[in-house]
Formats: structure tokens, C-alpha cells, sequence
């Protein structure tokens, strides 16, 4: 059975509706960090797991754009231009490559055949991708220092692990509860 149009768009908006509502969620400051700790990266791994890699870039690309439109859709109300440009920039900006990513390694069918394939492919294109990027940006733009950068950035890993783990099992049920409306 082939998924209509009207389909396709509604799982994109639901994924990006998602994402939006993560944001709602306030934020856990880190005190040595101008960064905190939000759900919003596990609606972002799980758009590339359900929607594939075009959709859930589309649904990710959509909330990006809005949010720099001005909306207060990231984590403790904030949105406008200045988000991308401050020390969440590195982690908004990474957002655009984990959906695209995941989708495009678990088209192929073999990765999804155990839960431990699929949770290894949102660790390496989700969780070490987004907080790389953090990173990064946080050691060249903010002048952390790549060493404390690393050191600070140790802070997200086990909650990030653990947004990983539960993007697997809620991608997995969805999957096996409505197959025709998240095939890749």
C-alpha cells in the first residue's frame, strides 16, 4: 500500500508538532555552562527514524526556520535569530545532519533488523554528532578551549544515551503499531 500525499504531510507536521512540544520542557541549567540540558534532541533523532531522511529533515528544517522566525519553540521559550548565533548555536545548527543520517543508514533494511544496530546508528549520527557540534562551537566561538569544551560537553552523554535509547523503542513500536504511516 503506498502512503498518499495527505499522509506524508501529516506525519511531517505530528514529527515537527513533536518537536515543539519537547521545547515546552524547560531546560536543566548546567552552572558551568551557558547550555542546558533539553528533551528536544530526542524528537530530532526520532524524525530521521520514523520519517526517513527526507521527511525528517523537512520536519527539522521546518522547526528550524520558524524558530528563527521567532517563535519560542526551543526549550524555555526562546526562538528568534539570536538562538543560532548564541552558545546553542552549535546544537541548533547540528540539527539539520542526524535526521538525514539516520534516515539514510537505516533505509537499509540489515540495520534494522536488532535494536542494538539502530540505537548504535543514533549514537554515532545523533548523540556524537549533535555534541560534537557543541563542541566545537562552544571551544572556537566562546574560546572554551577544546579540552574544557570536551570536559563540559561529558555533562549531556548519559541523558543523550538515554534519548537515544528512547527513540529506539518508540521508533520500534510505532513501526510495528502503524507501518504504513512511518515506512521510509
Amino acid at each position: 500500500m503506498k502512503i498518499n500525499s495527505i499522509q506524508l504531510i501529516t506525519t511531517t507536521a505530528i514529527m515537527m508538532a513533536l518537536i515543539i512540544i519537547l521545547g515546552i520542557f524547560p531546560g536543566i541549567p548546567v552552572g558551568f555552562l551557558p547550555v542546558p540540558i533539553i528533551l528536544q534532541n530526542f524528537g530530532i533523532m526520532l524524525a530521521g527514524e520514523l520519517l526517513g531522511p527526507k521527511r525528517g529533515s523537512l520536519a527539522v528544517i521546518l522547526f528550524l526556520v520558524l524558530v528563527a522566525l521567532g517563535f519560542p519553540f526551543l526549550s524555555g521559550g526562546n526562538g528568534g535569530l539570536a538562538s543560532f548565533v548564541g552558545p546553542t548555536g552549535g546544537a541548533l545548527l547540528s540539527w539539520l545532519v542526524p535526521p538525514l543520517m539516520i534516515g539514510s543508514v537505516l533505509k537499509l533494511s540489515w540495520w534494522k533488523v536488532s535494536w542494538w544496530r539502530e540505537w548504535l546508528v543514533l549514537l554515532l549520527f545523533g548523540v556524537l554528532w549533535i555534541n560534537l557540534c557543541e563542541v566545537i562551537w562552544l571551544a572556537t566561538l566562546f574560546h572554551f578551549g577544546i579540552i574544557k569544551a570536551l570536559l563540559a560537553e561529558m555533562v549531556f552523554l548519559p541523558g543523550d544515551i538515554l534519548k537515544a535509547s528512547l527513540s529506539v523503542m518508540v521508533a520500534r513500536r510505532l513501526r510495528k503499531i502503524l507501518p504504513h504511516q512511518f515506512s521510509m
